[in-house]
C-alpha cells in the first residue's frame, strides 16, 4: 500500500508556519498557503495570477530586484537565500529570510519561494541587547552617584562651618550659594539611584493611573495642549503599584509636552496633542518571556520627534534630547516597567512619536 496516497500534502503545508509560495514560469503567483496569505495580508483567490513583483516588494533600501532574483533561479536552475531582507508590505517593512529554489521534476519550471518572518526574532534579540546594556549603564550610574554623594557631605560640612566662624555678609552669600548647589547635586544623586521602595502590587485598573496624568497635564499646561482618550474600556485589571504606574505615564508625558511646548514653530496649522490609548497585545514577548496576551498603553504626541543620534538609547541614564534635561525620567520609567515585569518600546518621526508600555495582566504567581 502506498501511504502517499493517503496524505493531503496541501493541508500540510497550510499548517506551515513557514509562508509558501509557488510560482508559475512567468514568475506569476500560482498557489500561497495559509502563512503567506498571512504574510502578505491578502487571499490566495485574490493574489492568484498576480505577478509576483506586485506581491513581493523589497524595501527600497534593497540593492536587488525580486523578478531579478526569480529569473536567476529560472535561468541557472540555482537556489537563492537572502538574511534579513526587507519587505514592504502595506505600508510597512517586514524583515524575513527567504530563499528561491526551482522544483524538480517541474514542466513548466515552477519557483517555490519560502519566507520566514523574524521580525520577533530581532526585536526580542534587540530587547535583550537593550536590558544588558541598560542595566551595565545603571550599575556605573549608581556608582559614580555613590562617588558623589560621598565628598558632597564632606563639601556642605564644611561651608556650614565657614558660614558661622565667618560674618562677612559677602562671603556668607557665597556660603550660602554653596550650600544650595551641593544638596541640588545631592537631590540629583538621589535620583540617580532611584527608589530603594519596592512595589506594593494590587489589580490597578490601567486607566486610572492615565487619568490622573491627563488632569496633571491639563492642569499644568493650562489646556493649551489637546489631551485625546482612546481607551478600550474592556481591558482586564493589571497587577502592579498604581503610584509607580502613575510616575511611569507621567514621566513620559511630561517629556512629550515639554518637547511639544518648546517647538512651537513646528507646529503650523495642528495644534499639539497627546493622546492615550490602551489597547490588548496579542501574543507579545516581554524580558524573554512569551505571553499570549498584555495590556498595551501607548503614549502619543505630534511633536518634532526624538533625534535619529539618540533614539536608540533614549532609556538610558543621561542621555536627553534637551539642552536642560537630566536624561533620568525615561530611564527610571523603564526601570519600574522592569520591576513590575513589562517594558517600554519606542518608535518616533516628525510628527508622531509613540511610546509602548506593555503590562503581562495576568495574576502573578
Amino acid at each position: 500500500m502506498d501511504l502517499r496516497t493517503n496524505i493531503d500534502y496541501r493541508s500540510i503545508v497550510d499548517h506551515m508556519t513557514t509562508a509558501v509560495l509557488l510560482l508559475n514560469a512567468d514568475l506569476t503567483v500560482h498557489y500561497m498557503n495559509s502563512a503567506c496569505e498571512s504574510l502578505f495580508e491578502t487571499s490566495f483567490l485574490r493574489a492568484y495570477g498576480l505577478p509576483a513583483n506586485q506581491l513581493v516588494e523589497l524595501s527600497e533600501d534593497s540593492q536587488i530586484r525580486i523578478e531579478e532574483v526569480l529569473q536567476k533561479t529560472l535561468d541557472t536552475a540555482q537556489p537563492y537565500t537572502h538574511r534579513e531582507a526587507l519587505l514592504n508590505i502595506s505600508l510597512k517593512d517586514r524583515f524575513v529570510d527567504y530563499t528561491v529554489s526551482l522544483l524538480p521534476n517541474s514542466a513548466t519550471g515552477s519557483l517555490l519561494v519560502e519566507f520566514q518572518q523574524i521580525d520577533r526574532l530581532l526585536r526580542i534579540s534587540k530587547e535583550e541587547l537593550h536590558i544588558q546594556q541598560h542595566q551595565i549603564a545603571r550599575q556605573l550610574i549608581r556608582g559614580v552617584a555613590h562617588e558623589i554623594k560621598n565628598p558632597l557631605g564632606g563639601i556642605r560640612g564644611a561651608t556650614q562651618l565657614l558660614a558661622r566662624n565667618v560674618k562677612d555678609a559677602q562671603i556668607s552669600e557665597y556660603t550660602e550659594i554653596i550650600i544650595d548647589e551641593v544638596d541640588r547635586l545631592r537631590n540629583l544623586a538621589d535620583t540617580m539611584l532611584g527608589s530603594r521602595q519596592l512595589p506594593s502590587y494590587e489589580p490597578v485598573n490601567i486607566h486610572e493611573p492615565l487619568e490622573r496624568v491627563r488632569s496633571l497635564v491639563l492642569s499644568q499646561t493650562k489646556n493649551k495642549i489637546k489631551v485625546q482618550r482612546d481607551y478600550d474600556l474592556s481591558l482586564p485589571d493589571v497587577i502592579a503599584d498604581r503610584d509607580q504606574l502613575i510616575q511611569v505615564i507621567l514621566n513620559i508625558s511630561v517629556n512629550a509636552v515639554q518637547a511639544m511646548t518648546e517647538n512651537t514653530d513646528f507646529f503650523e496649522e495642528d495644534k499639539p496633542r497627546l493622546t492615550l490609548r490602551t489597547r490588548i497585545q496579542r501574543l507579545v514577548t516581554i524580558q524573554g518571556v512569551h505571553h499570549r496576551s498584555a495590556v498595551r498603553v501607548d503614549i502619543i504626541d505630534n511633536g518634532p520627534g526624538i533625534p535619529d543620534n539618540i533614539l536608540e538609547s533614549v532609556f538610558y541614564p543621561m542621555v536627553s534630547g534637551r539642552a536642560n534635561g537630566t536624561g533620568l525620567g525615561l530611564s527610571i520609567a523603564q526601570n519600574i516597567m522592569r520591576q513590575h515585569q513589562g517594558m517600554i518600546e519606542c518608535r518616533s518621526e516628525a510628527g508622531q512619536t509613540i511610546f509602548s508600555l506593555y503590562l503581562p495582566w495576568e495574576n502573578r504567581t
